[in-house]
């Protein structure tokens, strides 16, 4: 009950109202009635639809009291004069009306009960009054009836009889006109004049604006003629109105003629130029004679005829200065040879400027030169030397050599290659440029290498190149075991030989350099008769030969001096020169068991 206009007994449900119903307000109303048992938590709820029955409680209403119409004397019996209209709030016959002429001065008018349409029932040619106020009650179809019958409620409609208007407005005033696009708004623009030789309202002209005010540019005085701007104009986005104008007369029927006003729309320097793209983007090779041209930029103005000229200029900045650009075509030419490794990118901007007063606008150009061939590969070095031990793996990269291109792309991109024998020891990675062993090295068959390497780019066409010199010298590794020049060695030795006294030399050499190959002599079992001399291998008796029939056999080892040294040995068998006996061996036969991959010389 959102209106509060009813009520409910809480125990027996009886629904009463307590405020006034209304139909006119609400017709229809919905009521929600909601019921309990005692506290429980469970309810039902029902709709209640209350439709209020209209009565006649309202009467008819004119929205207007008074109003007025002319009509020409020359209007045929059967025209409508007027329409009346009354309203009521009431429905149904309630609210149906009937009208009808509660005075009627004259028998040349009647009514349409239902329609309200006042007809003439004759003509009025030959009337002298030239004017009828015609009273028109409204009534409903009630019962009761109710009704506007009252004078002070009825409507009053005043018939003016007028002369017959039988000219048509003239056109006077020129159908062309001029106006500057940045006038202010109000401006006068235009005065249109049309006559009309008929008296008094045939006579009176207004002008109206049928078509072609475009976004309602112009504001038509409807009663002076009148033409002014409504907004600012804009010659760049309309330079031409053609308005069809009408000029009627307030007769009955009212005559018209139409004109079509052209308004041209004059320019002033009121754009500013722009450019078609605000980046322009292009490539030039380097290395091309000064006037090469680059590109060409554009710019419009919207404005027209002086208004519109430009010219054109590129703004100071990094390497403007080697280009160039045409004032009247915009055309960007080269002033200087470009070179792609001083300067890849040049970022410029372009200017375009009009006349007094002068407006600018500007636009950046992006220019790439390109690349052409004309720098060789360079390597750090004239000649590399390096050293590596010949101990090296097989495939152990020895040096990393690289070649700066200062080309761009695949003349930039370079490739390696050896150009003379490395006697199969050392190949090159064509890519990187790195220098790796094919084979294993040994210095003491080939102590160092020369070769040229050559660097080239991967120029399509004309490739150009770099040739550098290595030299890999090897180092030593301890790698050689000391090999005896006489093994077994047998020395006879006089019995009467002094102590100090050299009976015998065990000589050796080693291939390996330096330490590795420098040889020192030892006994292998002390020996209280014989010693050696580390450096010279000399075997010197240091006891008198006593026994008769003496002889020994000396383990000697010669033994490198390197890291890791390696050794061999030999064996020195010494005899007293007075020994005739026969020489035997002490064991029919020897056994031993030797280690696989035991080195040369190996005692």
């Amino acid at each position: 009950d959102p209106h509060g206009k009813f009520s409910i007994d809480p125990q027996f449900g009886i629904i009463r109202t307590k405020k006034q119903l209304d139909h006119e307000t609400h017709s229809f109303v919905v009521l929600t009635v909601q019921s309990q048992l005692g506290d429980s938590p469970v309810y039902s709820s029902t709709q209640v639809n209350v439709s209020v029955i209209d009565i006649n409680d309202n009467s008819p209403v004119f929205l207007t009291k008074s109003d007025k119409v002319t009509i020409s004397h020359t209007q045929p019996p059967g025209t409508a004069v007027y329409i009346a209209h009354a309203e009521d709030k009431d429905s149904g016959l309630n609210g149906a009306i009937k009208y009808s002429i509660a005075s009627k001065p004259s028998d040349a008018f009647s009514i349409d009960p239902s329609l309200g349409v006042i007809n003439l029932t004759r003509t009025v040619f030959a009337d002298k009054q030239q004017e009828y106020t015609l009273h028109i009650a409204a009534e409903d179809c009630g019962s009761p009836a109710l009704t506007s019958s009252l004078i002070l409620d009825s409507l009053a409609v005043k018939v003016v009889i007028l002369d017959i208007n039988d000219n048509s407005p003239n056109f006077t005033s020129s159908s062309l006109s001029y106006v500057m696009e940045d006038v202010e708004v109000g401006f006068l623009v235009h005065h249109i004049i049309a006559k009309d030789p008929d008296e008094g309202r045939n006579g009176q002209v207004t002008y109206h604006i049928l078509s072609g005010n475009e976004n309602k540019a112009f504001v038509l005085d409807k009663i002076t003629g009148l033409l002014t701007t409504a907004h600012l104009l804009d010659r760049e986005i309309q330079e031409c109105y053609n308005l069809t104008v009408m000029a009627l007369d307030d007769g009955s029927p009212a005559l018209s003629a139409m004109q079509v006003l052209t308004i041209v729309v004059l320019d002033v320097n009121d754009e500013t130029p722009i450019f078609t793209k605000q980046l322009y983007e292009t490539a030039v090779r380097e290395n091309k004679n000064p006037g090469e041209f680059v590109i060409k930029v554009e710019a419009v103005d919207r404005d027209a005829g002086l208004n519109s000229l430009l010219w054109y200029e590129i703004l100071p900045g990094i390497g403007y200065e080697k280009f160039k650009m045409n004032s009247s075509s915009g055309e960007l030419v080269t002033t200087a040879s470009l070179d792609r490794e001083t300067q890849e990118i040049f970022s410029i901007k372009g200017n375009s400027v009009k006349y007094l007063p002068s407006r600018s606008s500007t636009a950046q150009l992006h220019l790439t030169v390109l690349d052409e061939n004309d720098h060789s590969p360079l390597f750090a070095k004239t000649q590399y030397q390096i050293s590596v031990t010949e101990d090296l793996e097989e495939g152990s990269v020895i040096l990393d050599l690289y070649a700066a291109d200062e080309d761009d792309g695949l003349n930039g991109e370079v490739m390696y290659s050896l150009i003379d024998d490395t006697f199969g020891a050392f190949a090159i990675d064509s890519v990187t440029g790195s220098i790796v062993t094919t084979k294993a090295l040994d210095r003491e068959t080939k102590s160092q290498y020369t070769f040229r390497v050559v660097a080239s780019d991967c120029s399509t066409h004309l490739p150009r190149s770099t040739t550098v010199s290595v030299v890999v010298h090897i180092n030593d590794v301890n790698d050689n075991d000391p090999i005896f020049l006489q093994n077994p060695i047998r020395a006879f030795v006089p019995a009467e030989t002094p102590v100090n006294e050299t009976v015998a030399t065990v000589r050796a050499e080693d291939v390996d350099l330096g330490s590795n190959g420098a040889i020192v002599f030892n006994l292998m079992i002390a020996e209280t008769v014989f010693e050696i001399d580390g450096k010279t291998g000399d075997i010197i008796l240091r006891e008198p030969l006593t026994s008769k029939g003496f002889s020994t056999q000396l383990l000697v080892t010669a033994s490198d001096q390197g890291v890791s040294p390696r050794t061999a040995t030999a064996m020195v068998i010494i005899f007293m020169e007075e020994q005739e006996e026969e020489i035997s061996f002490s064991h029919s036969l020897y056994e031993a068991s030797v280690p696989e991959n035991s080195a040369a010389g190996g005692h």
